[in-house]
């Protein structure tokens, strides 16, 4: 197969919003597809129409946009039912398919008394052996079926891109149910279709999926068609930190963008690497992750998700990021490059830098406890121009006429200056305040 030949699919369901897990099968996918110049489709998985949101799907969208991926084709389920029914019958008509009558109870029924046995809860098949006479009497009583693809008991093999050689034996396998009882197709034989129909080479997800991965390539066989190649990831896990707003396991992309405020290329550049013999750096482009893209550097171990990891890519893309970059973003017009540069090597999140404007143009309202030391402060600050030195001076100076030093010099000037206990460098916020306010603050009297 030649590499202008692949074609990779990312299919979410749009029943809820793109978490962290997914958006990196999504990205890694991505990744490799542009890695091969090849073509990426964007499939929304929407058969399960009860529990599919046009919210959600918009929202995965918006996800994937943000992370900076686009695709060459788009697809839908919902669009192809003819298509999944025409491929049901000729199964039935080969039996591949078969009708099952046994209630959800029924079914947990044997496998508890499976499981209580020691033995693996796989279908036993018993519908092939349901008479016309077993049939009528279920659907007098209002049974309706669901039906189950037959597997063959043979091998199954294939040669992963991530975990190398992998086998199942076709009789230690579920044969899978792939129509519900009310007649719609489940996503199992749906995807294989639309994997076939759309000519996909490569299918890249999770490890939880390596057992369908087994039954989805029977299925393939069953249509006349042959197999992708397939790559199943670790899943992530939870690291140490706990700095974001959620944690992983409910953690989407909207999140980190909107109640994070993170920056979409701190997500790429941690994503693209985790799981990888390859460093986490910071990247502030995509093209260096497509260039050195490979799944020989995947590992088999589970990969722990950091948001300390996030937190500092986030950091370091900020602070070599040009103010033309983030101009149009930071919702100040005043705002110009001096201040950017200036602030710039302090900022952890972008919406840090209006908390630095506000502090600096305010309003503020002065925090004065000691009206006496506020005076004098005041008295003490150093004709202009000012510079990164200022701060230095001008507190040495302090300390050295009233004996204040550490939190009792630092504090009641901070207060002072900006109305917080806490807040950006003092030292680099100076300079920018510049003497007029600074004298104004500290000049503002104690409140009754």
């Amino acid at each position: 197969m030649s590499d202008n030949n692949v074609k990779v699919r990312f299919a979410p369901s749009p029943t809820g919003m793109l978490h962290v897990g997914n958006a990196r099968t999504a990205l890694i996918s991505w990744l490799f597809t542009r890695s091969k110049q090849g073509k990426f489709l964007l499939r929304i998985d929407d058969t399960d129409q009860e529990r599919s949101k046009k919210e959600y799907e918009d929202a995965i969208i918006q996800s994937l946009e943000w992370l900076g991926m686009d695709w060459d084709e788009n697809a839908r389920q919902r669009d192809r039912f003819d298509r999944y029914n025409e491929c049901i019958e000729k199964l039935k008509s080969e039996g591949r398919i078969y009708a099952c009558y046994e209630t959800s109870d029924e079914l947990a029924l044997k496998r508890k008394v499976l499981l209580n046995r020691g033995l693996p809860p796989i279908y036993d098949r018993a519908a092939l052996e349901l008479s016309a006479d077993d049939i009528a009497k279920f659907e007098a009583e209002g049974r309706t079926p669901h039906w189950r693809f037959k597997l063959m008991h043979t091998p199954i093999h294939w040669n992963d891109e991530v975990r190398g050689d992998v086998n199942f034996k076709g009789e230690d396998l579920s044969d899978p149910v792939v129509i519900r009882e009310d007649g719609s197709p489940l996503y199992h034989l749906c995807s294989v279709i639309d994997d076939v129909d759309y000519n996909i080479t490569h299918v890249i997800r999770g490890e939880d999926h390596v057992s369908n991965t087994a039954t989805h390539i029977q299925m393939f066989e069953a249509l006349g068609a042959t197999p992708p190649k397939f790559a199943h990831l670790p899943l992530l896990s939870d690291g140490e930190g706990g700095k974001l707003s959620k944690r992983l396991g409910s953690l989407s992309i909207i999140d980190i963008r909107d109640e994070d405020g993170l920056e979409p290329m701190a997500v790429v550049s941690l994503m693209a690497r985790l799981g990888t013999s390859d460093p986490i750096e910071a990247f502030r482009d995509v093209q260096p992750l497509i260039d050195s893209f490979s799944f020989s550097k995947f590992g088999r171990g589970t990969p722990k998700f950091d948001s300390n990891d996030l937190l500092r890519l986030n950091k370091k893309i900020l602070h070599e990021t040009s103010f033309a970059d983030v101009k149009e973003r930071l919702n100040i017009p005043e705002m110009d490059e001096v201040f950017w540069n200036t602030t710039r090597p302090n900022l952890n999140k972008l919406s840090d830098a209006a908390e630095w404007w506000n502090v600096v143009n305010g309003p503020v309202t002065p925090v004065i406890e000691d009206d006496e030391f506020a005076t004098q402060a005041a008295s003490l600050l150093p004709a202009a121009p000012w510079d990164e030195n200022t701060w230095q001076e001008w507190t040495s100076a302090i300390k050295e006429q009233t004996g204040r030093k550490g939190k009792q010099l630092f504090m009641p000037l901070r207060q002072a200056l900006t109305g917080m206990e806490h807040g950006p460098e003092l030292a680099v916020l100076l300079p920018l305040i510049g003497p007029e306010r600074a004298l104004s603050r500290l000049q503002t009297k104690k409140a009754a």
